[in-house]
């Protein structure tokens, strides 16, 4: 079977039990906005690579399929919460949950969310109960301070790369690399591969969100399925931002942080200053260095995995795939 088959396959089978285990009933309107952000769809990264990574380690997925859908509730429930902070009225193209409902439910739903996540670990044995959710509390602490990273940021003016890739560590990856490192302790994986595999997936992660921010700006906007340039808006102080600054000279800064002290109602020129000044500061090849960077880093912890060749080059494929999309 080819891999884009097994993996069609796993995220299929993770589905069909999302559907099942995701029935609620009463009461209906703390349950009912559960059900519907978990069936908004998504790619379902992290649980398909829960699954995938058990079967990598010669475990058998169905295994680890409370795992994996612990770890979309906890995600699905950081977006409920996270589009509360921002009062986003959209969650992929359709009505966020405290639009749809109301403020109070949102932050309801989201805190039954996150026990139901808890309530999931309850199904394996005492021994990997304990690791599993020792992981996943340390996870779920460090994607809350990822949060709040983040927010301060947007009222900082010294934000440094080295801070803003932490961010990004806290808040996006640690939820990958977490994901995978489960999938290898309910296969039995040594401690050493499940230590392997977690800097695999935290690596993979860092240079997925660079990636984010490189395409925000410049991908296609036919592909890549969000407004280009709605971190410009937003006066984002992304990678881009912080390398212009780091490099940029005193001209270019001078333009950049009046650029990021308006809002415009014609975005458009706005948008095209700052690319440019992204580019010619050199912060634009300076990101694919670091989106390069760090996805070695990652197939260098693959190397270090007692896994076949095959099995290796499903992950190396996976990560290749990742960061080679375009949306």
């Amino acid at each position: 079977m080819a891999k884009t088959d097994f993996i069609e396959l796993l995220r299929a089978k993770f589905v069909s039990h999302l559907e099942t285990r995701s029935k609620f009933t009463e009461p209906q309107n703390l349950y009912e906005p559960i059900s519907y952000i978990l069936n908004l769809g998504g790619k379902r990264l992290r649980p398909v690579l829960t699954l995938l990574t058990t079967e990598l380690f010669q475990g058998d997925s169905d295994q680890s399929m409370d795992a994996a859908l612990a770890i979309e509730m906890f995600h699905n429930f950081s977006l409920v919460h996270d589009d509360i902070m921002d009062d986003a009225p959209l969650r992929r193209g359709k009505t966020t949950v405290h639009e749809k409902w109301d403020l109070n439910t949102g932050i309801l739903s989201g805190d039954a969310m996150l026990i139901l996540a808890y309530q999931l670990f309850e199904n394996y044995p005492p021994e990997l109960f304990k690791k599993l959710t020792s992981l996943f509390s340390k996870t779920s602490l460090q994607v809350c301070e990822g949060q709040q990273y983040d927010i301060d940021f947007e009222t900082r003016d010294d934000v440094s790369l080295e801070e803003y890739l932490k961010m990004i560590e806290y808040k996006t990856a640690v939820l990958v690399a977490a994901a995978m490192q489960m999938g290898a302790m309910i296969a039995g994986a040594s401690e050493q591969d499940t230590i392997a595999v977690y800097e695999f997936g935290r690596n993979l992660g860092i240079a997925f969100q660079l990636q984010d921010d490189y395409l925000d700006a410049f991908g296609d906007p036919k592909t890549f399925g969000k407004q280009i340039g709605g971190d410009i808006m937003e006066n984002k102080k992304t990678y881009l931002y912080l390398k212009s600054m780091e490099t940029g000279n005193q001209e270019q800064i001078e333009s950049l942080l009046h650029l990021y002290s308006i809002k415009p109602k014609d975005s458009s020129s706005k948008i095209e200053a700052v690319k440019t000044i992204f580019e010619e500061s050199g912060a634009v090849e300076a990101t694919k260095d670091a989106i390069e960077m760090f996805t070695q880093a990652a197939f260098g912890h693959l190397e270090k995995l007692k896994l076949s060749d095959a099995n290796k080059k499903i992950l190396r494929q996976f990560g290749e795939g990742l960061m080679q999309r375009t949306v």
